[in-house]
């Protein structure tokens, strides 16, 4: 087990001596985690508010289609996105393989189920007497939406915290889209992946750590916004 002992004193040395790669890497990973979330919020809240509060034909299979994609493998999303950005794919000519914004690009699917099915499920849970109650007062479309938003602010946030710590850990679709390209498109967990196969364990426990800390600040910041929707 020595050289286990030897691959926890190298990541603390990596850690607080700042190594540029493993700096690069935690830098990729929270910004393009970040505008994965950004995107999946701005095209999943009004999808998942529609699902769940308007009544429809097909919307049923709509949610059986949504619910369906929260187990979709994360390496078949890499692969489809793959399809569409490499360059013989209809999005070949922006050049998005092995970038980050092409990680985002799957990174963003990923997350938008999550956003959609859960919130839709917060909306169908709210008591309807509040929609009733608001159309009552002369509340218009816009401001019903965003009045039951806010009533639903808790359920929100909890949403993009779990969809946040589900992109933060992913690695199929980082190292398919994103290539691990080092000082590039390299994210903690293909480094991870990549310097223990090569028996680098400095690197990888110490990022190993740093994606720890965040599951545990994920789970605690999980933990107050319960507390706080159920006063």
């Amino acid at each position: 087990m020595n050289y286990f002992a030897q691959g926890f004193a190298k990541a603390w040395e990596l850690l607080l001596h700042m190594d540029a790669a493993t700096v690069s890497a935690i830098q990729v990973t929270l910004g393009s985690t970040f505008c994965a979330l950004c995107a999946a919020l701005l095209l999943g809240l009004p999808l998942g508010f529609a699902l769940g509060y308007c009544q429809f034909p097909g919307r049923r299979f709509l949610r059986l289609i949504s619910d369906t994609l929260l187990a979709f493998p994360t390496v078949l999303i890499g692969l489809v996105v793959y399809a569409f950005i490499t360059r013989r794919g209809p999005l070949g000519e922006f050049g998005l393989l092995f970038t980050v914004p092409g990680m985002v690009i799957g990174q963003t699917i990923l997350a938008l189920p999550i956003v959609v099915s859960w919130l839709a499920q917060a909306v169908e849970n709210l008591d309807r007497r509040c929609r009733q109650t608001l159309l009552t007062l002369g509340a218009t479309p816009r401001q019903l939406i965003l009045l039951t938003l806010r009533e639903l602010r808790f359920a929100v946030a909890m949403i993009g915290v779990t969809a946040f710590g589900r992109v933060v850990t992913e690695v199929g679709i980082a190292t398919m889209l994103g290539g691990n390209i080092r000082y590039a498109t390299r994210t903690m967990t293909t480094a991870i992946a990549l310097e223990t196969s090569q028996g680098e364990f400095g690197q990888g426990i110490a990022l190993g750590l740093v994606l720890l800390l965040i599951a545990f600040l994920v789970n605690a910041l999980l933990v107050i916004l319960k507390r706080r929707g159920r006063t």
